[in-house]
């Protein structure tokens, strides 16, 4: 069995496959991604997989991997462990099925699986996925936790589903030490299982905007009015994401734009909204970068959280957030020095708060909040602590 520290100093580390559920940009797929590039800066074998392709993402050229999807780059000699002999075959796996849990998928699962030492499962449709197509070989599998533990606890259901997924991980990774007692409590996860890593993002992928030219050139290329202030939105159109809230807001603020980046099961009656005139539907984005750039402000109306991923990109894009108070957000936006925070469900506060960060001083709020973003969620920082867990799960060999 390697011990991770003799084989990190020999120049032996071991090989990651990052797996996220589709090709498009959420929280999870967006700190994959991030994570992926960055250990393999770091000259460590690194590839991401999607379980399943995305209706908005266009599909790779045949024979190709998709753009962003199963590159394991150029293998650096003595970089991969025992387990990893063939990383061309991580190159070539790209989106592994037609579905997340089919047969085929899981199957394509296993078989990159076996080119890799460790498989970081990044979302929850990945560890289900994780837990059945791995149970039996020798490729051990780390579960990234990126969102609030109430989802899997909401029901007895849930609960017995979650625990019995995560005992198959040989590790667990959550965002806060909250986060990581609730989930040894309910389901009785062993001491030292789960780890604590805070989400964050690679500063690189989410600059500035670099002054007005900069911002209006970003505003014309996602088809956005120039001169006018612009409140972006950015998530999964779904009822705990409460864009029904946002266009409320939008309602009471007559001289405000707002881009609404993705989808979901709510976008055709939404769409309907009296607000929605002064909305700009902008579907899934394959980058949020432009829109945070091309923004005034984000706006975050969830009924539930983690420590969004989207705050910490506008924040490190110096765009200050208007956020509900929920789960660990008051982690990523300061109210008052950052931007602000309000009680969830509250449209007419939140169009208050939202006004005035629009009537403040904007750049300032922008500023500070990148400075704060920069010093406790760039990725660089973290990322000595996601190697030295993989290295130990590594070194541990599968979860049994």
């Amino acid at each position: 069995m390697p011990d991770p520290t003799a084989a990190d100093s020999a120049g032996a580390r071991p090989c990651v496959l990052h797996l996220i559920s589709d090709e498009r940009r959420g929280g999870a797929q967006n700190f994959a991604r991030d994570l992926h590039r960055e250990l393999r800066r770091r000259g460590q074998a690194s590839a991401l997989c999607a379980l399943a392709p995305h209706p908005a993402v266009p599909p790779a050229r045949p024979g190709a991997a998709a753009s962003g999807v199963c590159t394991a780059g150029t293998a650096v000699p003595g970089t991969c462990g025992e387990g990893c002999p063939d990383t061309a075959r991580l190159r070539a796996a790209a989106v592994l099925g037609p579905g997340r849990l089919r047969p085929g998928t899981l199957l394509g699962l296993r078989s990159a699986a076996r080119a890799a030492d460790v498989v970081l499962a990044h979302g929850s449709d990945t560890l289900a996925a994780c837990a059945l197509a791995l149970a039996g070989t020798r490729t051990p599998f780390v579960y990234v936790s990126v969102g609030h533990p109430r989802y899997w606890t909401a029901t007895r259901l849930r609960r017995l589903r979650g625990g019995a997924l995560m005992h198959r991980a040989a590790a667990v990774t959550t965002l806060t030490d909250e986060a990581r007692e609730v989930l040894e409590e309910q389901f009785g996860l062993p001491e030292g299982k789960v780890r604590v890593i805070p989400n964050s993002r690679a500063a690189e992928s989410y600059p500035p905007a670099d002054g007005r030219a900069d911002r209006r050139a970003a505003r014309q290329a996602l088809g956005l009015p120039a001169d006018v202030l612009l409140v972006a939105w950015i998530g999964a159109i779904s009822p705990e994401k409460r864009l029904d809230l946002a266009l409320d807001v939008l309602d009471r603020l007559p001289d405000v734009r707002m881009a609404v980046a993705g989808e979901g099961p709510l976008l055709e009656a939404l769409a309907r909204h009296p607000a929605a005139a002064r909305a700009h539907f902008l579907g899934p984005l394959p980058d949020p970068a432009p829109l945070y750039r091309a923004a005034d402000a984000l706006l975050l109306t969830s009924d539930n959280e983690g420590v969004p991923g989207a705050l910490i990109e506008a924040a490190l894009a110096g765009v200050p957030a208007v956020a509900t108070d929920v789960g660990w957000v008051r982690e990523v936006v300061r109210d008052g020095a950052t931007g602000a925070l309000v009680a969830p469900g509250d449209p007419l506060a939140l169009a208050e708060a939202l006004a005035k960060v629009l009537a403040c001083n904007r750049a300032g709020l922008g500023a500070a909040a990148r400075a704060h973003a920069l010093e406790h969620f760039e990725l660089g920082a973290v990322v000595d602590d996601w190697q030295r867990l993989v290295a130990e799960v590594w070194a541990a060999g599968p979860a049994h």
